[in-house]
């Protein structure tokens, strides 16, 4: 290690792009505004300024309320089971895998519509109590992860 090497922690340095230090900086005199006008002063106006016309996310309408807590879960029905073996063990991934869930969002539960004649072991976020019925009824097994 000696000086040669030495060079600032990765994040710390913002620009290396000084403005306004001379013509045979390259960037000089105007500082790469421009000359004159509104965006060459300082105290531009704001993002989204439209020039005092009402701004567009003013005009549109505001509707309704987003639940930030809210959380997105795929519905799979007991008849989409019946694609794997006996005495399988089904979880998310391999519900994946055979293609029954492209996305799990924020989880999986199994609904109890259609018929299930195998024997399986389900492991999902959450199960209605007519698929544990069915699941059960048949010696399975209906494991909340």
């Amino acid at each position: 290690m000696d000086l040669s090497n030495l060079k600032a922690a990765e994040g710390s340095t913002h620009n290396s792009f000084r403005r306004g230090r001379g013509h045979g900086s390259g960037n000089g005199k105007t500082a790469g505004k421009g000359h004159k006008g509104q965006k060459a002063r300082s105290g531009a106006p704001r993002p989204g300024f439209e020039g005092g016309q009402m701004p567009l996310y003013r005009r549109l309408p505001k509707r309704g309320f987003k639940n930030v807590n809210s959380k997105d879960i795929v519905g799979v029905n007991v008849s989409a089971l019946e694609v794997f073996e006996n005495d399988a063990v089904v979880s998310v991934e391999t519900l994946i895998e055979s293609g029954i869930v492209k996305n799990p969002r924020d989880g999986v539960k199994i609904l109890g519509n259609g018929k299930l004649t195998k024997k399986l072991t389900v492991q999902a976020n959450a199960f209605s109590s007519g698929a544990k019925e069915k699941i059960e009824a048949l010696g399975g097994k209906a494991e909340v992860i």
